[in-house]
């Protein structure tokens, strides 16, 4: 349902000179996100949208988080646009005074949301590809500008929007993992490489006529690229539980990720690269059943328990590789 967007939003729109200064545009409140408030904004100029960050983000738990990130995503995008300029949306305006900006509205006619596909049990592994292809390639790209290092020390806001609401969360409702849980903690936080964009999911992440277009980079941080990637193959493997139909698709998308993504790696060892992607896997597995942000489609006690049960296991007894990965968990769900 449409109405004019707050007096606040209108001001900045109009500093940004996006509407004009007697203009009143539509706006339309989107859903789906927890951290953000989205409108979709129909001006003369055409429909675009506006994002605001939120100081407590929309969850059961209290999960507060410093609102600045929102200049650190329109920095991602824009670090990452010199880099693959079709892998995000085009920055229109941005306004720290309002903590907002705004960007391109992606039609959904024609940018499917990768989610959804992966809902009506459509997992092609040409997409997982093309979206490790594109992390990587952002990725290598900003490993090669280490300066970028000062823009994006976000340390504080990444603890708090992803270190402690996942895996320290998860250690205090498993205490006897706490230890091993505590250990991947300090290492993501100390290993700092090129750019990450710190939610990679199958929810931020749009396919469009030229591929993948990646969403939501409020978590923007200089650190670890394991993050990244072990988030995004985290979710493939969760919606086996969901879509056990798609199943086989789902683990042959969670290769190809993994291997449009590993020929991109040139700022570091594959293979030690590869170690701290199986071995935090596991943090996350667990840590979306019994963190602050349980994924909302794993709904019976049975899906959440076998979850736990391999994750357990897996933080028991560190896994050597993503296949080592798969083959446990493909041989839990019988695909």
């Amino acid at each position: 349902m449409s109405s004019p967007p707050p007096d606040d939003v209108l001001q900045a729109l109009r500093r940004m000179a996006l509407v004009e200064p007697g203009e009143m545009p539509s706006a339309t409140a989107l859903t789906g996100g927890v951290a953000s408030d989205i409108w979709r904004i129909d001006a003369v100029r055409g429909a675009f949208c506006v994002k605001r960050a939120l100081g407590r983000l929309k969850v059961v738990a209290e999960w507060l988080a410093p609102v600045e990130r929102n200049r650190f995503e329109v920095a991602w995008f824009r670090a990452a646009g010199l880099i693959v300029p079709e892998a995000v949306p085009p920055i229109l305006g941005h306004d720290p005074q309002a903590g907002l900006f705004a960007m391109a509205w992606l039609d959904p006619s024609t940018h499917r949301l990768w989610k959804a596909d992966l809902a009506a049990g459509v997992a092609d592994p040409a997409v997982a590809w093309a979206v490790g292809d594109r992390l990587g390639r952002i990725h290598a790209g900003t490993a090669a500008r280490p300066e970028l290092a000062a823009d994006f020390a976000t340390d504080s806001i990444f603890h708090a929007i992803r270190l402690e609401p996942y895996l320290e969360a998860a250690a205090r409702a498993h205490p006897d993992r706490a230890g091993v849980l505590a250990a991947l903690v300090a290492r993501t936080a100390a290993t700092r490489l090129c750019l990450v964009h710190g939610d990679v999911s199958p929810k931020n992440i749009q396919i469009g006529p030229q591929g993948p277009i990646l969403l939501d980079a409020e978590c923007a941080w200089w650190g670890d690229p394991a993050f990244d990637v072990a988030f995004c193959l985290n979710h493939l493997l969760l919606k086996t539980l969901w879509v056990p139909r798609a199943a086989a698709d789902l683990l042959a998308s969670f290769d190809a990720l993994w291997t449009g993504y590993r020929v991109r790696i040139d700022w570091e060892d594959a293979a030690a690269l590869e170690a701290r992607v199986a071995t935090l896997l596991p943090g996350l597995f667990l840590a979306r059943v019994d963190g602050k942000s349980p994924v909302e489609y794993l709904t019976g006690e049975a899906e959440r328990e076998r979850v736990r049960r391999r994750a357990r296991a897996w933080l028991a007894e560190a896994p050597d590789s993503l296949a080592a990965l798969h083959r446990d968990w493909a041989r839990e769900i019988g695909a």
